[in-house]
């Protein structure tokens, strides 16, 4: 039997899809809800980094931007060893709703793991992103 490989996550937000994209795709956006400090070149091939309050970084690799509907990137896997070439694919799909937009997180590629990595990172990602969507919404809401 393979591991799970999908952590998918859905959010209604009481904003437009621009101000969404915005906060997803923007350093000043990133920063405000997704670690303490980012850098972006939003394109295809971009680069991006980010920084947490713990100290922790990603380095980050734009894969897909179709604006204003859908941002990609890929990212390293917490817990392998910085070198290890393996990442997890992320991609946001917005959709209007209402007034408001319908968020889509997935982030795939947690099955290439062998079990106790695949384990640690899973459920790392999985606590990781309740949290940090809360913080998204906390971050548009004005909180």
């Amino acid at each position: 039997m393979g591991f799970p490989d999908r952590i998918e996550r859905t959010l209604d937000l009481a904003h437009p899809p621009s101000r969404v994209w915005t906060a997803l795709t923007t350093a000043e956006g990133l920063s405000g809800w997704f670690g303490s400090e980012t850098e972006i070149d939003l394109r295809p091939g971009g680069r991006a980094w980010m920084r947490w309050d713990d100290g922790s970084t990603a380095d980050v690799r734009v894969e897909r931007v179709e604006e204003p509907r859908v941002f990609g990137f890929t990212w390293p896997i917490t817990g392998l060893p910085a070198d290890d070439p393996r990442r997890t694919y992320v991609e946001f799909t917005l959709e209007p709703a209402g007034a408001g937009t319908r968020l889509r997180v997935v982030e795939t590629g947690f099955a290439q793991l062998p079990a106790d990595a695949h384990r640690a990172a899973f459920e790392g990602n999985t606590g990781g992103w309740a949290s940090e969507l809360a913080e998204l919404a906390g971050y548009l809401d004005g909180r």
